[in-house]
C-alpha cells in the first residue's frame, strides 16, 4: 500500500511541520493513496477549480483495486466483497454523470462508457454488497428454507425454555454458544429429561448441552448452506471469468478514480478548513499575504515579497525567523502539489521549483560520528551540485566561530546565487548580513521588537538588519537580573557601538546603492529619450526637404503646363494642358482586392495543392471531390477557380490498398511550440485529404508546456469535431485520439 507521503518527500514535510496537515488532508481521501499528482499541472488545477463550483457527493470508501486486479491478472477466483468493490467506483462514476454537470466535470463524467457485461454483474448487488437472491430461483427458494430452518431452532430452543420438564435442571433461562453451537446451561442429572450432546462445562461444574433436536436442525441448516456457498460459487466464477476480460478497462477506472479522489479531497478539505488553492507560475518569485502556517493554533498572518535570489532574515530571538523561513518553503511546496493553504489567494503569487531542500535540525549524529559543523558542510556540498532548487537554511552558522563562518557562507552563498538558487536564510549574526548587504541580489528583512514591553512583535521590515536582543530575551525568559547586568558589562558599550555601527551602515550602503541605482536608471530614460527626439529631429528634417523638393517639382510642371497652354492660343488647348496637368497630381489608391468569384456545382477550382470540382454548395462550406476521389468539406475562401483539366484518355489500374485508420499517429516529443504547431497543421491537412476520421497525436507529458498548445490548436482547428485524452495503453495523458 502506497504512503500518502512519498519517502523523498517525508523528511521535507516534517521539517516544515506540515505532517498533521497532510494528516488531515489525507483524512478526506476515499482510499489511501500518493499525495502528489503527476502529470500536467494546469489540467489538475483546472479540474480543482471546478470542481469547487459543484455541489457534489464526497467518493465512497474503496479499497485499493491493485490484490484485485492481481487475481483476475492470474484468473483467479474473485470474493463478492471484492467484486463490490469494483462495483461501488462504478455506480459513483454514473451517478456524477447522472447529474448533468457543465464543463470540463460534465465532459470528464460522459466519457466514461460502462461496458453492459459489467453492468450484469452490478445489478446481482445493492446498495451495501449482498447478493440479490431474488433474481436467482435456486438461490431464492434455498434461502427461503434456510429461513425456516433458522425459525423452527428458534422455536425449539424457546419450546426447552419454557418446558416445566427442563425447569428443575436449567440453570438459567438463556441460550449459551459453545462453538458456534446452540447450548443449554444445566446441572447434573438432566439426562433422565433430554437427549443432547455435551459441549463443555461452565466455571460452577455445569453443563453446555446441545438437544438432539437441535442437533438435527443444525445438520439441515448446514446441507442448506453448502447448497448455497456451491451456487454462489457459480455466480463468484462467472462473474470473475468476465471480469477477466475487463481488465483495461477495470485498469481505467482504477486510475481515473485515483484522480478524481485526489481532486475531491482538496476541495473538502479546502471548504472544510477555509483554505485555498493555487498553483505555481514560471517565476522564481515567491509573494505571499496574509499567510498562515498550519502548525501554528492562533497564527499572526505573514505577508512577504520576495523576488530576489537571497532573503536573508535577521533579528530577536524567538522573534519568528524560523516559522517565516518554514512558510516560505511551506508556500512553495503545497503550490507545487496543489495542497490548500490558508493565505489570500488574489494577491499570493508563488513560483516552481524541481526542488526544495532545507537545512533546519541539527545535522549531529553521535552513531554517525559528524559534528554539527561537518554535517552543515555536507548539505552545502550537495546543495553546490543542486539547480533551479529552493533552499532554506536556519542558523546559518550553527556550530562554528560566527567571524569564520560569516566569510565562508558569505562565498558559498554567492555561489548558490550565481547557480540560480532560490535561498532564504536565518542568522543571530550581523557579521554574514554587512558582507551581503552590497549585494543587488540579496533582500534583507529583519524581525522586529517591541523595546518597550521586552516582546518580540512576529512582524517583519524588509530592507534592514535587525538585531538579536540576546539580553532582552534572556531576562523575558526568567533569567535573573544582575545575571544580565554583569553580561552586559562583560560584552562591553564598544562591542555594542561597534553593533549598531554596522547595522547602521549596512543600512547606509543598502539605501545609497538603491539611489544609485535609481540614478542609474533615470539616467537611461534620458539618455534614451534623447536619441529618440535626435531620431525624430532628423527624420523631419529629412521629409521636410523630400516635400521642398517635390513642391519645387510640381511648381516646374505646373508653369510648364500654363506656358504650353498659353503658346497653343484657343481655349481648348488650355483646358487640354490643365487636364494634363491634373493627371499628373498623384490619386489615393487603394489596395487591390482580390476578385470574388460565384462558384456553382460541377466548376473545377483548386483547394491548396489538390485540382477538384465542386459537388455541393452550402451556407457556409463547400463540399468538394478532389481528382482522387475524395470529398472534403472546405471554406469558399480556401478555394480558387481553374480551368477544367483537358480529357485524358482513361487508364485502367488495379490496385490493393487496406487502410488502418486506427494506426494515424503523429509523435510532436522534443519539438519547440512552433514546430509543432506547423508539423500538426499540415498533418492534420494530410488526413483530412486522404480521408482519416480518426488520428492519435502524441505531445508527451512534460512540464505540460507542449500539451497546451497542442490543446489549444486542436480547440481552434474548424475541422476537428473533438478530442480526448488517450486510453492508458496509447499513452493516456501524453496523447490526444482526434476526430475529423
Amino acid at each position: 500500500m502506497q504512503s500518502s507521503v512519498d519517502n523523498r518527500h517525508e523528511a521535507l514535510v516534517k521539517k516544515l511541520d506540515l505532517t498533521d496537515h497532510i494528516a488531515s488532508l489525507q483524512s478526506f481521501y476515499s482510499r489511501e493513496k500518493s499525495l502528489f499528482m503527476e502529470g500536467d499541472q494546469q489540467l489538475h488545477y483546472s479540474h480543482i477549480k471546478a470542481l469547487e463550483k459543484l455541489e457534489f457527493t464526497p467518493p465512497p470508501k474503496v479499497a485499493n483495486f491493485k490484490k484485485i486486479l492481481a487475481h483476475i491478472k492470474r484468473s483467479g477466483l474473485l470474493r463478492f466483497d471484492q467484486i463490490f468493490e469494483l462495483i461501488k467506483v462504478v455506480r459513483y462514476f454514473k451517478m456524477m454523470n447522472s447529474k448533468g454537470y457543465e464543463g470540463i466535470i460534465g465532459e470528464w463524467m460522459s466519457k466514461f462508457d460502462m461496458p453492459d457485461k459489467f453492468m450484469d454483474i452490478a445489478k446481482f448487488f445493492d446498495e451495501k454488497g449482498q447478493f440479490i437472491v431474488e433474481l436467482d430461483e435456486q438461490i431464492h427458494k434455498n434461502s427461503l428454507r434456510l429461513k425456516e430452518r433458522k425459525n423452527e431452532l428458534n422455536a425449539q430452543l424457546s419450546r426447552l425454555l419454557s418446558s416445566q420438564k427442563l425447569h428443575a435442571y436449567l440453570v438459567d433461562s438463556s441460550v449459551h454458544y459453545q462453538n458456534d453451537y446452540e447450548c443449554l446451561l444445566m446441572r447434573s442429572g438432566f439426562n433422565h429429561v433430554l437427549k443432547g450432546s455435551v459441549v463443555g462445562r461452565s466455571s460452577g461444574g455445569f453443563f453446555y448441552i446441545t438437544p438432539d433436536v437441535i442437533l438435527k436442525i443444525r445438520e439441515r441448516i448446514k446441507t442448506l448452506l453448502m447448497h448455497q456457498d456451491e451456487l454462489l460459487y457459480e455466480y463468484a466464477k462467472r462473474f470473475s471469468n468476465t471480469l477477466y476480460t475487463l481488465q483495461s478497462f477495470i485498469r481505467y477506472i482504477d486510475k481515473e478514480f485515483d484522480r478524481f479522489d485526489n481532486y475531491s479531497a482538496r476541495v473538502l478539505f479546502a471548504r472544510a478548513t477555509s483554505s485555498h488553492i493555487i498553483k505555481t507560475n514560471n517565476s522564481n518569485n515567491i509573494n505571499i499575504y496574509n499567510f498562515a502556517h498550519p502548525s501554528l493554533n492562533n497564527p499572526k498572518l505573514l505577508s512577504v515579497e520576495w523576488s530576489k535570489p537571497l532573503l536573508l532574515i535577521t533579528g530577536v530571538n524567538a522573534g519568528g525567523k524560523t516559522i517565516l523561513l518554514k512558510s516560505l518553503l511551506s508556500a512553495a511546496f503545497m503550490a507545487k502539489y496543489l495542497i490548500p493553504m490558508r493565505l489570500d489567494p488574489h494577491r499570493s503569487t508563488i513560483g516552481n521549483f524541481k526542488k526544495i531542500f532545507s537545512i533546519i535540525d541539527d545535522p549531529q549524529n553521535v552513531k554517525n560520528d559528524i559534528s554539527t559543523f561537518a554535517g552543515r558542510m555536507r548539505e552545502f556540498s550537495t546543495l553546490l551540485q543542486a539547480k533551479e532548487t529552493l533552499v532554506g537554511v536556519d542558523e546559518i552558522e550553527l556550530g562554528t566561530d560566527s567571524d569564520e563562518a560569516a566569510a565562508l557562507f558569505k562565498v558559498i552563498l554567492d555561489q548558490l546565487i550565481n547557480k540560480k538558487q532560490k535561498i532564504v536564510v536565518t542568522t543571530h549574526h550581523k557579521r554574514l548580513a554587512s558582507l551581503m548587504a552590497d549585494n543587488d541580489k540579496v533582500e534583507l528583512i529583519a524581525a522586529m521588537y517591541d523595546e518597550e514591553n521586552r516582546v518580540p512583535t512576529y512582524e517583519f521590515l524588509q530592507g534592514t538588519i535587525g538585531r538579536s536582543y540576546a539580553f532582552e530575551t534572556a531576562l523575558r525568559y526568567g533569567i535573573p537580573p544582575h545575571i544580565i547586568k554583569e553580561s552586559k558589562s562583560l560584552y562591553s558599550e564598544q562591542l555594542e557601538q561597534l553593533n549598531l555601527l554596522i547595522e547602521r551602515s549596512s543600512q547606509l550602503q543598502r539605501e545609497l546603492r538603491d539611489k544609485h541605482k535609481d540614478l542609474d536608471d533615470r539616467l537611461q530614460k534620458v539618455h534614451s529619450l534623447q536619441l529618440q527626439l535626435k531620431e525624430q529631429k532628423l527624420s523631419q528634417i529629412r521629409e521636410h526637404k523630400e516635400r521642398i523638393s517635390l513642391m519645387k517639382q510640381e511648381f516646374q510642371d505646373a508653369i510648364k503646363s500654363a506656358k504650353d497652354a498659353a503658346k497653343a492660343g484657343d481655349t481648348a488647348s488650355i483646358h487640354r494642358a490643365l487636364n494634363v496637368a491634373n493627371s499628373k497630381i498623384p490619386k489615393p489608391t487603394k489596395p487591390a482586392e482580390d476578385p470574388i468569384y460565384l462558384f456553382k456545382v460541377g466548376d473545377s477550382v483548386k483547394y491548396r495543392k489538390h485540382r477538384a470540382t465542386i459537388t455541393h454548395i452550402g451556407s457556409k462550406e463547400i463540399t468538394i471531390t478532389t481528382d482522387d476521389s475524395f470529398k472534403i468539406r472546405v471554406d469558399i475562401k480556401d478555394l480558387k477557380p481553374t480551368a477544367p483539366l483537358p480529357l485524358q484518355k482513361p487508364k485502367v489500374e488495379i490496385s490493393t490498398t487496406i487502410h488502418k485508420r486506427s494506426a494515424l499517429k503523429l509523435d510532436l516529443h522534443g519539438l519547440r511550440a512552433d514546430e509543432a504547431i506547423e508539423q500538426l497543421d499540415q498533418f492534420i491537412s494530410d488526413a483530412l485529404i486522404n480521408g482519416w476520421d480518426e488520428t492519435l497525436i502524441y505531445h508527451g507529458i512534460g512540464e505540460g508546456k507542449l500539451s497546451y498548445v497542442v490543446k489549444q490548436f486542436l480547440k481552434e482547428h474548424p475541422k476537428v469535431l473533438k478530442f480526448e485524452d488517450a486510453p492508458p495503453q496509447l499513452g493516456g495523458f501524453g496523447a490526444k485520439v482526434v476526430w475529423l
